[in-house]
């Protein structure tokens, strides 16, 4: 099957959400595009839509020896399963979004001798992306610096942003407006999918440190895993503030364009979703994080001008509150954030990896030309 394209990428929204962005543009220019990922992918229903998907086995290489012995066959199965699978597309090239469901496909991919473009979301490259590096012809970056790049492989480096899906550059052609005095604040808290037990833990506390005449215009809405649910809605309840309470928003474009303020993690695509709409943003990395990836990424933002980054160890509802009440009072502060977080943001970024991958398919030659990126 000539013209087509298979992109891989784990069963999770940071991976497969940038996926589905490449995949829409790779469909809107006529190519026929197959995803390659794990049965986690079904979670998300039809969201790639008029991309085959193709269900591999994989799995982790952690836990016990036995685990891991486990996980191998597991991941040896997958890449048996995608070498088949790839001879029979024979695709123009095959590109890589990360995470372990990716590993069969991108290791197939090398060993079959294909085109081979990876993308690293993140400011830090990560493991497999350092080890899939060397093999790929061309590395897209989310951000304009990736920390673990090789000298030898910055050549083939192209910074073309982390896609983000239309709605959210829909929803970044609205401008911000900074609170106005005495009207709402419009106060946005995710945590990723599921939300985050830290600050579901913080936020409510801070926010009932601020000034009544604050609390009296603050309309929340926050993201709060279920078993947190109800100790949160207690204490907003109890201060009479409006919020509204969900484990998972399907409406987040329009909740950012809606934002006078964004407190949340710093994952590759919530940055990027952030810089797209142009909100300013407190961002509290996961300090958890392989290799620490969300303070570099938080760090970029905030560098740019368009976030605050404060590390979850320093994260109280004190100094939260007074962080919160020093920003609501001073629009023009907010307003800049957002108008530095939008000059951030790469909200062409699709086109510019679909121009990329399609290189690609002309041997790369006039790579730059073509898609009119700088390293």
């Amino acid at each position: 099957m000539s013209g087509c394209f298979a992109v891989t990428a784990g069963g999770t929204g940071g991976h497969l959400f940038p996926a589905e962005a490449l995949a829409r543009e790779l469909l809107s220019l006529g190519r026929a595009v197959h995803l390659m990922t794990d049965e986690r992918t079904d979670i998300f229903g039809d969201r790639v839509f008029g991309a085959e998907v193709h269900c591999l086995r994989a799995a982790r290489l952690t836990g016990s020896p036995a685990q891991a012995v486990r996980g191998l066959a597991t991941v040896a199965a997958g890449v048996v399963q995608a070498r088949r699978l790839l001879r029979q597309l024979s695709p123009a090239a095959v590109i890589g979004f990360g995470g372990y469901p990716s590993v069969p496909t991108m290791a197939a991919a090398a060993y079959l001798g294909l085109p081979i473009m990876i993308l690293e979301q993140n400011a830090v490259l990560g493991r497999a992306n350092r080890l899939l590096a060397p093999m790929a012809r061309q590395i897209a970056t989310g951000f304009p610096t990736a920390v673990g790049l090789r000298p030898a492989d910055r050549a083939r480096a192209v910074h073309t942003g982390n896609p983000v899906r239309p709605e959210f550059v829909k929803a970044g052609r609205k401008d911000y407006s900074a609170p106005q005095p005495g009207g709402p604040i419009e106060l946005l808290v995710l945590g990723g999918s599921q939300g985050a037990h830290a600050l579901s833990k913080i936020v409510p506390r801070a926010v009932m440190m601020l000034p009544l005449r604050l609390r009296e215009r603050l309309r929340i809405s926050q993201q709060v895993r279920p078993e947190d649910l109800a100790a949160v809605s207690e204490i907003y309840r109890g201060g009479e503030i409006a919020a509204e309470l969900k484990s998972f928003f399907d409406d987040v474009p329009e909740r950012l364009v809606r934002a006078h303020l964004v407190i949340c993690r710093a994952g590759a695509s919530t940055v990027a979703e952030i810089a797209a709409v142009g909100r300013p943003a407190l961002l509290i990395p996961y300090p958890f994080a392989t290799d620490d990836h969300q303070t570099a990424n938080a760090g970029a933002l905030s560098d740019a001008g368009g976030a605050w980054t404060i590390a979850q160890s320093s994260l109280a509802p004190a100094s939260l509150a007074g962080r919160l009440e020093y920003l609501f009072a001073d629009n023009a502060v907010l307003a800049t954030a957002a108008r530095d977080a939008w000059e951030f943001g790469r909200r062409d970024a699709a086109q510019r990896l679909a121009k990329l991958a399609l290189s690609l398919e002309l041997g790369g030659a006039g790579r730059r030309e073509l898609c009119g990126c700088a390293a």
